[in-house]
């Protein structure tokens, strides 16, 4: 059967997250059901892999699953089709890409990226309602980039880690971590940029909160490496809420989708 990768994006905000559930809606679940319109085999109960279980209301823009179907569809064919029949649903195939058949959209990936979009102004925000973390008070950014340099590196991240994280080992590499700010009206915007092999479940969400209070001023920089060495979850900042989080991208040793597409 030939094997499919699929890039995709989506707004987690009417889901409780990739994984599929038997009474919740879920992203895998709509992008499985579109596939049961074009397949068999999904018609019958087949099931796609992804490179990462996002949680109950986070994004993507760069999520990767792979597919077998029973027949060698024309790629960009794929993808419209599926596009099609996931209305009106927010979930888009950016990319489809014949690949070879031991590549696994998870155990094949080399390293996840994601964005934590934070806003600080004291208006509610509109067009990006839902898509963003709002605090009232600008944060002191070059505090947050002082907190953030400790974490960067191999570490035991138990602190930063849920307690439901099934993970074998709470010890992971974050190749990297920075702020980025930028003005918007009346406010500003706080771009977090992660990117590390994998995470832990809640690890980036138990991270930007943790960074907030740094930011807030509620935590000098220096506790963040205390927090860290803890390795006690009771040692963490608050996390974060999800609406800010974004999956942007999963690379592997052989890109399967073109460039730009």
């Amino acid at each position: 059967m030939p094997r499919f990768a699929l890039l995709i994006e989506y707004d987690g905000g009417p889901f409780a997250g990739w994984q599929a559930q038997a009474d919740r809606p879920s992203v895998q679940g709509t992008v499985e059901a579109a596939l049961a319109r074009l397949d068999p085999g999904f018609a019958a109960g087949a099931r796609i892999a992804a490179a990462g279980r996002t949680d109950a209301g986070v994004h993507a823009t760069g999520q990767v699953a792979h597919a077998d179907l029973a027949r060698d569809w024309d790629p960009f064919r794929l993808s419209e089709a599926l596009n099609w029949h996931l209305k009106p649903a927010p979930v888009a195939i950016l990319a489809a890409a014949r690949v070879a058949d031991d590549f696994h959209a998870r155990f094949s990936a080399q390293e996840r990226r994601y964005l934590f979009r934070l806003v600080a102004r004291r208006a509610p925000v509109t067009h990006d309602r839902g898509r963003v973390w709002q605090v009232p008070q600008p944060l002191d950014l070059a505090a947050m980039r002082a907190g953030a340099a400790h974490l960067l590196g191999q570490h035991d991240f138990t602190t930063f880690r849920s307690t439901m994280c099934q993970a074998k080992s709470p010890v992971k590499t974050l190749d990297e971590l920075t702020i980025q700010e930028i003005q918007i009206p009346q406010g500003r915007e706080y771009r977090f940029t992660l990117r590390a092999r994998s995470f832990l479940h809640n690890q980036v969400r138990s991270i930007v909160g943790t960074l907030e209070r740094v930011g807030a001023g509620a935590w000098p920089p220096e506790r963040v490496a205390q927090a860290l060495a803890a390795r006690d979850r009771a040692a963490c900042g608050p996390v974060c809420p999800p609406q800010g989080l974004y999956l942007t991208a999963a690379t592997y040793p052989a890109p399967p989708f073109p460039p730009g597409g």
